[in-house]
């Protein structure tokens, strides 16, 4: 793979990343759906277009992913959906994007790995970060949806951890996604009361889902094994930074001193504990 070639799909499928941010926060916050209808179109949108990326490449369905995955896969969309209720989307993405970090990296010391004296200041600046945003005040975020887009970042962190050697990624995510489609249908029927639905928040919907989510993952899976492990988790620090300058020029959403400066915090603590190893 050439470089210019690395280059235009990374960036692809980071801007992807950002755009699942952009598209929950402005179908939630300008549309009528619900959180629980977001979730379940997302989750049936990406298990159809992965299909149909397995299939092209001549690969079979069958066989990938299973149902523990799958509900971790689930937890992260959900808590993804609801969080973005009250959440800016320049928040969510770094509440996200930190606590997938933060799990990866405690999984690791967890297991026996041993942080060198830079990796710890730098662990202990991004967690300084993460509270440093979250303690009360006027621009502090909401504590309910802050807690659930933390919650999903876990979700997602072990679903990481659990994908590690699992097979090839892109049949595995699509085999997670199908399983995980049931336990969102059940979810919408829960809550078949409270549920909402018009034009534009389906077809955000199915964007997010085909697009940012299928075509994302297909994307940066394609160009993973072409990157060192460095760079493939120092690049995804762009992610939030993506997601912020475009919730504030697509959602005209503020940018507060405490955000930018929890951002450096905890960005340039996990760059430091990632940059290290």
């Amino acid at each position: 793979m050439s470089y210019a070639r690395i280059i235009a799909l990374t960036s692809l499928a980071m801007v992807a990343f950002a755009g699942n941010s952009l598209l929950c926060r402005v179908a939630l916050k300008h549309t009528s759906i619900d959180a629980a209808s977001f979730t379940t179109i997302r989750l049936i949108s990406g298990a159809v277009m992965l299909w149909l990326i397995v299939r092209m490449r001549r690969g079979t369905y069958a066989g990938g992913g299973n149902w523990l995955s799958a509900f971790a896969l689930f937890a992260y969309a959900a808590g993804f959906s609801f969080a973005y209720v009250s959440l800016p989307a320049a928040t969510g993405a770094l509440l996200l994007f930190g606590a997938v970090q933060a799990t990866m990296i405690g999984y690791g010391v967890w297991v026996g790995e041993r942080l060198l004296k830079l990796q710890l200041i730098g662990l202990v600046l991004a967690l300084g970060g993460l509270v440093g945003l979250l303690l009360p005040g006027l621009s502090a975020p909401p504590l309910f949806g802050s807690t659930l887009m933390f919650g999903a970042g876990v979700a997602w962190g072990i679903y990481s951890l659990r994908g590690k050697d699992a097979g090839d990624p892109t049949r595995v995510t699509a085999g997670n996604f199908l399983r995980a489609v049931p336990i969102a249908v059940a979810l919408s029927m829960i809550v078949l009361n409270d549920s909402s639905l018009d034009t534009a928040g389906f077809w955000y919907a199915v964007s997010s889902g085909a697009l940012t989510s299928g075509i994302g993952y297909a994307i940066w899976y394609t160009v993973l094994p072409a990157l060192k492990a460095t760079n493939a988790a120092t690049v995804q620090l762009s992610v939030p930074v993506i997601a912020a300058a475009g919730g504030v020029v697509i959602l005209g959403e503020p940018i507060t001193l405490r955000l930018v400066l929890a951002s450096a915090a905890i960005l340039g603590g996990i760059a430091l504990v990632i940059l290290e190893k």
